[in-house]
């Protein structure tokens, strides 16, 4: 392995940390590396061509009023790399106006998601609450051949170098971009069209927004969507026709919101509202169907199936976990992140745009969460959603899932005692025709090594284990999201003659 130490960020973590979502398996990065010709263990297949991309959550400093929650780390990316057969890292933290001040400041400037932002050094921010900081550390897509960081209260659209992880400076869509109000994580891009569908929220009316950028990267189409007060939606889906948004009831205390305070609540007495829009349709013609209550954080994939719109997702049994008294004060700090806590599977529901009846029904018995797709299969129809195991009572994943949603047929790998993974990807094999016809890709951290991996997996038998273990230079935080991009889809991908090239590795 060719390694070279691309920068260090300043940090002002104390030495004797305890956090445990900045300790352990959530341990954050301060160096920025690649690396060449990495160490496999196994065999990469020829026809697995082009890069993994995940965000992390990576704070460089304390909270502001010492609450830090997981999810207010600074976004850092890494990427692996696949091309005849040789692997390839690098990891950038993204580089945006709330890290630079951050760096400059030499320490925090805005209140972290569990602190009170009339509290911020500085007053102005980004966000659906406002004054704090833009991590850009939930969710990566690629789109015109650029990756787009995201965070999860709406912010800014950072756009990176897909190989060199360069930040490139924020999205503007010809000046067209929403800066009042950004943009949520979870854009989707629609592979077929090249079109980016998005939506953002905050405690303002109308509430929610929603649009469309085309494949020129022109924002083309976006329109209010009046709900009835402030919300927390995290995702969204869409069709070939359609965008399907949503209003949860989960979201902050009027009350509360009122005298300034962000308490969010679960609301059992009210239904889970699914909106169905024609893609570039208007505010009048959103179609709201009333569902079992409960809080979707994440959709695996929507479809059209005659009159019916299809959507799947991780139904949660229980959205707000009760504090039972028991346990480190951070595990009861942090319930609502334990996939077991909130007792998510993964769920079918069916809207009938000629009736506007809705039937529901759970997939699976296992808990699972973060789904992915083949990413061909956005918005038709698919059979095959791969998802994540978690550890009992904390934010991390301890296997995959390959589930059958046509015949209910599961298989499962486990990563094993003390190795945590990623969202694992699903990337399509270079002139694939199956929809599993390809690879699962994640990125392992192994506390008994204390050293991280990047595994591939046949996706047709993922149960078998992984077809070859990548070792990468440094362990690697735990995060959330991910995405693939086929050399295809890269600029300049076939005009080098090594992929280390393109890498600029």
């Amino acid at each position: 392995m060719e390694l070279e130490i691309l920068g260090r960020a300043l940090s002002t973590l104390p030495a004797d940390d305890d956090h445990p979502y900045r300790t352990g398996p959530w341990r954050p990065q301060h160096t920025e590396r690649r690396a060449d010709d990495l160490e496999v263990i196994g065999d990469l297949p020829a026809d697995l061509d082009g890069v993994y991309l995940r965000n992390t959550e990576n704070p460089a400093h304390p909270a502001l009023e010492g609450l830090y929650h997981p999810f207010d780390g600074d976004g850092m990316i890494h990427v692996v790399g696949f091309r005849d057969r040789k692997a390839f890292y690098r990891n950038r933290f993204v580089k945006t106006d709330g890290f630079l001040a951050e760096q400059e400041a030499g320490g925090p400037l805005w209140a972290g998601i569990a602190e009170r932002p009339q509290n911020s050094i500085r007053q102005d921010g980004w966000g659906a609450r406002g004054r704090m900081k833009d991590a850009s550390s939930t969710d990566v897509t690629v789109h015109r051949g650029v990756a787009l960081t995201s965070f999860w209260q709406c912010g800014d659209l950072y756009r990176l170098d897909p190989t060199t992880l360069e930040t490139l400076g924020k999205a503007t869509w010809d000046g067209r971009f929403p800066s009042d109000w950004g943009v949520s994580a979870h854009p989707k891009v629609d592979v077929r069209t090249g079109e980016l569908l998005f939506f953002n929220y905050g405690t303002d009316a109308p509430y929610l927004h929603y649009g469309v950028v085309d494949a020129d990267d022109r924002l083309v189409h976006y329109v209010d969507i009046p709900l009835p007060g402030p919300r927390l939606p995290h995702d969204m889906a869409f069709t070939e026709n359609y965008a399907i948004l949503n209003d949860c009831p989960l979201f902050w205390i009027p009350e509360a919101l009122a005298r300034g305070k962000y308490v969010p609540r679960y609301h059992p007495d009210l239904p889970m509202r699914l909106g169905v829009i024609p893609r570039r349709g208007r505010p009048d013609q959103i179609t709201w169907f009333d569902a079992d209550p409960t809080y979707v954080l994440h959709w695996t994939n929507a479809y059209e199936d005659g009159d019916e719109i299809v959507l799947e997702g991780f139904h949660q049994e229980t959205p707000e976990p009760p504090d039972d008294g028991t346990g480190p004060i951070y595990r009861r700090l942090f319930r609502s992140l334990a996939l077991d806590r909130m007792g998510t599977h993964l769920h079918r529901w069916r809207l009938n745009l000629r009736t506007g009846s809705l039937t529901e029904e759970r997939l699976s018995e296992s808990v699972t969460e973060f789904g992915m797709i083949n990413p061909h299969h956005g918005g038709v129809r698919h059979r095959y959603t791969y998802a994540a195991t978690g550890v009992p009572g904390w934010f991390l994943f301890d296997g995959l899932v390959k589930h059958d949603v046509q015949t209910g047929a599961e298989e499962h790998y486990s990563f094993g005692e003390g190795v945590f993974g990623s969202e694992t990807v699903m990337a399509p094999r270079t002139g694939s025709a199956a929809e599993d016809d390809g690879y699962l890709i994640t990125i392992t951290t192994d506390m008994n090594r204390d050293r991280s991996e990047c595994l591939v997996f046949d996706a047709r038998q993922p149960g078998d284990g992984p077809l070859a273990r990548i070792g990468l230079p440094e362990r690697v935080s735990s995060g959330t999201h991910s995405t693939w991009a086929a050399g295809s889809d890269l600029p300049g991908w076939r005009d080098a003659d090594r992929a280390g090239d393109v890498l600029n590795l």
